[in-house]
């Protein structure tokens, strides 16, 4: 928990432009100016040798001839005199830097070359770029505005994260004319080095930050970008805005999923399960982060009330809520009734509630406590249209009153300018999120629900394999393996369903015939009826080449049937070759419904998940939804439930229910099968019948390729699992049952507990200052880790049925993916147990399979039981002269 490693370039004591400069409109001078009239603080620096001065200061030639600590450069020099620069700053002891230049890896070969020079120049330093290519970066509260915008910003709480210097030029001079400060704006530019996932875990402890707005146009690194922001949404909400959402084209695709699910679907996906919130438009973007950040409600659901004095723009409120599948419910009986009371004959009676023009603030507040205490009501949106009678400042103190002490959101949408400024300014004050427009209020309500949903989904750490069934891995690789060795990409139906059945999933059974003699062989030991099918490795979708027969009767339709559909099939795919057909038993389902389950690899976030109405018509319907593995059974039965299919599911025409659990079985064992085969890019299970008995697996096609990735378990997808194979048991030499395992969320309890029971002595030692219990935004980073750059094992005992930490060991991957940091705390009764030892062997264990070079940490002098416990253990302690009471522990793994 020591300064971030970007802590030198979001809160630098000295500065060093390079490429200061009088040149009216140049970049360096408008740097060097912006910086001076920001009023930064610290120390700052002109660098020009063609200067004696610059905006009125001293000019150096080069760093070299600045005798004191800097922290940041900036860059503004033509790009072949980069890699040079950072060098010299390496050497000088500049640990970040930001290059404003172009002319790097999106200016051709030559370009790409210069920026791998500098950042080779960078590592050999440990120095972190922003850039290049960038606008820079903004610290309004610090005086910091290392840019060259020609905007400045206003001190606030929100930070924006863009990939756009010019988006970020524009949202400055929005937000000035709309008051809206900023805790920080950075512009990642051509990100080489720092990107999304640095300035978010950065921004996730930064308490002048208390939401994220990012304006993401491509993502390079997945799993660095959604650790940092699942980091930052468990601790503050995020909202995110994406370009580039619709391809220019589709790529051929081999399985239904493929043409179904294409990248915006996914990442979407990805959003979800990192807990964010995704708008469409700048506007969006802030009606979100005005929201989220207002009052801490909890929304349980969509289903809003709407309060007003004008009949237009509660019809158009109600148009926006449809569009955006805001639910407007029916008033309780109890809540007309009390309306009715309060209001005018010739009130709306219904939602939404017209209280009139002549309203006056009492009605208002009444009108708002009714609708709050109404069951069928998750919020309420209160509108307001400046009329002859309305009182737009008193009617906002009435609402305000009505808000608070009540848990469900409210929200104010007074219209007009001048009229209503004051209320606004109230709203603001008060923290009731207010808006504009009838159609920013309701997008603004559906951000919340959807944060409140998808927070839910964040907290889901599911393991990589489910309890209930081992699957046989190895038999299912060596198929995939096979197939592959054979030149073939393209798994058959009777190979895929073997896969399938690896794993746990019912399949109907399948029989190869390559002769009408063999067919009706396998047809009369199946039983009548059968389904035959074209059996082709260069055919997908067997329907659409007339490649399949189902509901045949008899022995000699069998014969006739093999013969027709190899015509059939040859006049209309003359080129493929044909090896017969296969033969199954038709599934006898009458209350079946048609489902599918598929699988595609997403360049980006790798495997991910849909689920959806199946059949011939799948690509028609586009009735799907996308999420990425791991899953549990949480997440499986949000994905049934957000899909149109899924009233089908429930009694529907004589129908009983599906067995929604058993169809939840087939999408844990989906991912356990994507998360254990790297090799699946692409995957259909399509019809999956399900019916009140369970469900079956009729026609399945897969489509592999040899892994690409390391050999790090899951390393092919953006979410890793709970490593639940870490956990062991183990026993002291007292007897004691000790579960040593990695931490998960819901351990916030008993780490909490286990830190508040330190003696002042540990905490000190463990965290080098004093404290007294970890702080609410600690307690999230210890508890709820990626378990990809980090690693936090706690050793539980049970104690009176109900677990009880007893210590903690951890590292953290740090920024040059070869080292490790490392921690480690015991209980003070628990001393001298060897719980320390255990801990640390594993942890060792585990960051050697990480492919960790280096494990180090910083131990005090005085804490001679660590350094015991390291010098055990094979670490090497240094000590430097200059900090005596600390000792430098390191060991080679």
């Amino acid at each position: 928990m020591g300064p971030h490693y970007l802590d030198r370039l979001f809160n630098p004591q000295a500065i060093a432009v390079f490429g200061a400069s009088e040149r009216a409109n140049s970049v360096g001078n408008l740097v060097f100016r912006n910086l001076l009239e920001a009023g930064f603080g610290g120390e700052l620096y002109a660098i020009n040798p063609k200067h004696e001065r610059v905006q009125g200061k001293p000019c150096f030639p080069d760093i070299e001839h600045i005798h004191a600590p800097v922290d940041l450069a900036v860059i503004a020099t033509p790009a072949r005199s980069v890699p040079d620069i950072i060098r010299r700053c390496g050497e000088a002891g500049v640990r970040a830097a930001i290059v404003l230049s172009a002319g790097f890896g999106e200016a051709g070969d030559e370009g790409a070359a210069l920026q791998k020079d500098m950042l080779e120049q960078a590592r050999i330093y440990d120095m972190r770029i922003l850039g290049p290519n960038c606008l820079g970066i903004l610290r309004p509260q610090s005086g910091l505005n290392a840019s060259f915008s020609h905007n400045s910003a206003l001190p606030g709480n929100m930070a924006l994260v863009s990939q756009s210097g010019a988006l970020c030029t524009a949202v400055l001079d929005w937000a000035q004319s709309n008051a809206n400060g900023f805790s920080a704006i950075v512009s990642l530019g051509d990100a080489a080095d720092v990107d999304f996932g640095d300035v978010l875990s950065y921004l996730a402890m930064d308490p002048h930050t208390h939401s994220i707005l990012l304006y993401v146009e491509g993502i390079r690194n997945a799993r660095s970008f959604l650790s940092g922001l699942r980091i930052a949404a468990r601790l503050k909400p995020v909202v995110v805005v994406k370009a580039g959402r619709y391809a220019a084209g589709s790529r051929a695709a081999v399985s239904h999923t493929g043409a179904l699910v294409g990248g915006d679907d996914v990442f979407h996906a990805a959003l979800r399960r990192a807990g964010v919130v995704r708008a469409y438009t700048i506007k969006q973007m802030f009606s979100a982060a005005e929201v989220l950040s207002s009052r801490d409600y909890r929304v349980k659901g969509n289903r809003l009330a709407i309060v007003t004095n004008g009949g237009g723009p509660g019809v158009m409120a109600a148009d926006r809520a449809a569009e955006m599948n805001v639910t407007l419910p029916e008033l309780e009986p109890q809540t007309l009734a009390a309306l009715d009371k309060l209001l005018p004959a010739h009130w709306s009676h219904g939602n939404p509630v017209d209280i009139l023009g002549d309203a006056q603030p009492e009605r208002y507040k009444e009108a708002v406590t009714i609708c709050l205490q109404d069951n069928n009501v998750d919020g309420v949106l209160v509108m307001l249209t400046p009329q002859a009678m309305t009182a737009p400042l008193a009617a906002a103190e009435a609402v305000i009153a009505a808000a608070n002490g009540n848990n469900k959101p409210v929200l104010a949408c007074w219209m007009g300018e001048q009229q209503v400024a004051a209320a606004r300014a109230m709203f603001g004050q008060q923290k009731i999120a207010q808006f504009d427009t009838p159609e920013a209020s309701i997008d603004a309500f559906s951000f919340l629900t959807s944060y409140h949903r998808n927070q839910e989904l964040l907290m889901q750490v599911p393991g990589p394999l489910g309890r209930s069934i081992e699957p046989d891995i190895e038999g299912a690789r060596l198929i995939i393996e096979g197939a592959l060795a054979e030149g073939r990409k393209l798994l058959s139906g009777l190979e895929t369903k073997a896969i399938l059945r690896a794993f746990g999933i019912p399949v109907t059974e399948t029989i190869e015939a390559n002769s009408a003699n063999q067919a009706l062989v396998v047809a009369e030991s199946l039983g009548f009826p059968v389904a035959m099918k074209i059996n082709s490795p260069d055919i997908t979708h067997k329907s659409d080449v007339s490649g399949v027969r189902l509901n045949i009767h008899s022995a000699g339709a069998v014969r006739n049937v093999f013969n027709e559909l190899l015509a059939a099939v040859k006049a209309k795919r003359p080129d493929a070759t044909i090896n017969g057909v296969t033969l199954e038993r038709m599934a006898e389902w009458p209350n079946g419904r048609e489902t599918m389950i598929g699988v595609v690899r997403d360049p980006i976030f790798g495997p991910a998940i849909s689920f959806g109405a199946g059949g011939t018509a799948v690509e028609i319907l586009q009735d799907r939804f996308v999420s990425l593995p791991p899953l549990n059974r949480f997440i499986a039965g949000q994905m049934i439930a957000r899909t149109r299919v899924s009233r089908l599911l429930e009694p529907f025409r004589g129908m009983p229910p599906v067995n929604r659990e058993a169809l939840e079985n087939v999408l844990l064992r989906v991912s356990e099968l994507v998360g254990e085969l790297p090799h699946v890019i692409e995957m259909d299970i399509n019809p999956l019948l399900v019916d009140e008995n369970g469900v079956i697996a009729v026609d399945a096609r897969m489509t592999v390729e040899h892994p690409s990735h390391s050999n790090k378990p899951y390393a092919h997808m953006a979410i890793h699992p709970y490593p639940s194979h870490l956990a062991n048991r183990q026993q002291l030499a007292d007897g004691t049952d000790v579960i040593i395992r990695p931490i998960r969320p819901e351990d916030s309890g008993i780490e909490q507990e286990f830190v508040s029971k330190l003696s002042p002595q540990a905490k000190y030692f463990r965290f080098m200052r004093a404290l007294q219990e970890l702080t609410p935004e600690m307690l999230v980073r210890f508890t709820q880790i990626d378990y990809d750059q980090e690693m936090a094992l706690i050793a539980v005992v049970t104690d009176k049925n109900r677990e009880r930490e007893v210590g903690v060991a951890r590292y953290a991957t740090q920024p040059d993916g070869k080292s490790c940091e490392f921690a480690i705390v015991v209980a003070d009764e628990w001393r001298r147990h060897g719980i320390g030892y255990l801990l640390m062997s594993q942890l060792i264990q585990i960051a050697r399979r990480q492919d960790l070079d280096i494990m180090e940490s910083e131990v005090l002098a005085s804490n001679t039981g660590m350094l015991k416990l390291a010098e055990k253990m094979g670490f090497t302690i240094k000590t430097d002269p200059a900090i005596a009471d600390i000792r430098f522990v390191s060991r080679r793994l």
